[in-house]
């Protein structure tokens, strides 16, 4: 009996925040083994010139895009929705959305807690809930297990200066990703916490990195896609990755 659940059949992968960064780099991935992508972003322009350089890397590739602001949950629900519409329940779902907003607790912008629990914690939230109805019916299928990779970050585990709000919201994230990963056990639904530390993205914009201090948005995506493809009995529940020279 074939136990590898990628094996043999093309994956819907569904990334949130893919016009960039880690999630572009994920999704580049999965296009280039021949999966299916349905991708959204907050920036339509930037979501479909994404599109445009995945497309032309991989001609073969199937992807559909659609912007919407996760941070708003009935666009979340929406997100959600869309792809349900399609007639496509996720084998895959990547809950990559999210931003970094510098700061401390003490002195950073009023509602700065807010918008950042509403992108790096609702987000996640509400687009799971949406598809896991579908996907917990499917996921009663054990040669159709499913898969939910949650991007949390070394944040979730250490408080680090300049963090503020971001920490807080990313050690919920994670918090979300482990109740999620107790109540999907029974159904066959896999869940993953990614926690990266520094990696080339907008967020360590402008940082001189020929020294190859941090890591590349490719190393994450490698990871992801390298635990989606274990046996059904197998769940790597947590991703941790951090620079070979250790944190900033």
């Amino acid at each position: 009996m074939d136990t590898n659940n990628a094996a043999g059949r093309v994956l819907n992968v569904m990334v949130t925040g893919a016009s960039r960064g880690i999630g572009n780099a994920i999704a580049d991935i999965f296009a280039a083994n021949g999966h299916q992508l349905f991708l959204t972003s907050r920036n339509d322009i930037a979501l479909y010139k994404a599109v445009e350089v995945l497309m032309a890397k991989h001609p073969a590739a199937t992807i559909y895009a659609r912007p919407f602001d996760l941070s708003e949950k009935d666009q979340a629900k929406q997100a959600g929705e869309w792809v349900l519409g399609l007639g496509i329940i996720p084998d895959i779902l990547v809950n990559n959305a999210g931003t970094f907003e510098p700061g401390g607790v003490q002195n950073e912008p009023e509602g700065t807690l807010e918008s950042q629990l509403a992108t790096n914690l609702y987000s996640a939230y509400h687009l799971t809930r949406a598809l896991l109805p579908a996907m917990i019916q499917q996921g009663s299928n054990p040669a159709l297990a499913r898969h939910i990779f949650n991007m949390c970050s070394i944040a979730s585990l250490k408080a680090y200066h300049n963090g503020g709000a971001y920490s807080i919201s990313k050690f919920a994230l994670y918090g979300f990703s482990r109740n999620l990963r107790e109540e999907m056990k029974p159904y066959g639904i896999k869940v993953t916490a990614v926690l990266p530390g520094a990696v080339m993205t907008d967020s360590w914009s402008g940082f001189d990195n020929r020294e190859r201090r941090i890591m590349e948005a490719e190393d994450i995506a490698k990871m992801v896609f390298a635990s989606s493809q274990l046996s059904l009995q197998a769940c790597v529940e947590d991703i941790l990755i951090r620079p070979q020279k250790g944190d900033l």
